[in-house]
């Protein structure tokens, strides 16, 4: 295993010493040491909920006989640093995001990693990472957020830039707009439409490096998160059919991506 490197042999009793601070037994220590990359934060609406879907990952992993150990990595609200300064640093995070990715991987020599991303620059920072890496993989995102109501009306995120744009030429009032604020964002989950978030969790899927639908369950099912325990099972079958992601994305799975 991979992870021998960090575990195996009397050279590493210092190393096992260290896991143990942690709280590992021998047992969890000798089994295949699985990487959870975790985006969540208090920031994105669509990663406001990954650690319960981390959770659920780490569940499967060990119903699979791996030990799962979690860390975590940074993310940026496109939506949230749209419009001022902030914006400027949304693209360079994605080579953040890959970057300490790599740094975790590689100094800590894990024999798997279960991604979840959800939004935005996250979800190519991590596919960058993945693939740069070329270790057993898989992807689990938090989901789509449902669209709101607004008089019977399905409304979301872009209904309510439209609605600034109407207040600005008189055809809503701000008391209007106030309304669709209240209600066009209903919960967590990825912006509801076919922005960044969604369209990059579509295509993870389609390259083969999700399970089926990673790019569609809602955020707020119960199936979601039922996906992430199986996401965190299937990792160990790749792992022991020795199966990476560059096996997976090949030409040809780009060209049915697209």
């Amino acid at each position: 295993m991979r992870s021998d490197l960090m575990k195996k042999g009397f050279e590493r009793a210092p190393h096992r010493s260290l896991f143990k601070a942690m709280g590992y037994t021998d047992e969890e220590i000798a089994r295949p040491i699985i990487g959870v990359v975790n985006s969540a934060n208090e920031i994105i609406p669509g990663h406001i909920h990954l650690d319960l879907i981390t959770q659920d990952v780490k569940a499967g992993v060990r119903m699979a006989g791996g030990t799962p150990v979690e860390f975590p990595v940074i993310g940026v609200c496109d939506g949230i640093a749209m419009g001022h300064e902030g914006m400027k640093y949304s693209l360079a995070s994605r080579e953040l995001i890959a970057d300490s990715i790599e740094i975790m991987a590689m100094a800590h020599p894990f024999d798997a990693l279960v991604f979840i991303p959800n939004c935005d620059k996250i979800i190519p920072g991590m596919l960058m990472a993945a693939l740069r890496l070329n270790i057993p993989s898989i992807f689990i995102s938090g989901g789509p957020m449902l669209a709101g109501k607004l008089n019977g009306k399905p409304v979301d995120l872009i209904t309510v830039f439209e609605g600034v744009g109407a207040v600005k030429v008189k055809k809503m009032t701000a008391a209007e707009l106030k309304k669709l604020e209240d209600c066009a964002c209903p919960g967590c989950g990825s912006c509801s439409g076919m922005y960044t978030a969604n369209s990059m969790n579509c295509v993870t899927e389609a390259l083969g490096l999700g399970l089926p639908g990673h790019g569609t369950i809602p955020a707020v099912l119960a199936s979601r998160h039922r996906l992430a325990k199986h996401a965190g099972m299937k990792i160990m079958d790749l792992l022991k059919k020795k199966i990476k992601p560059r096996d997976i994305c090949t030409l040809a799975a780009f060209k049915n991506a697209i």
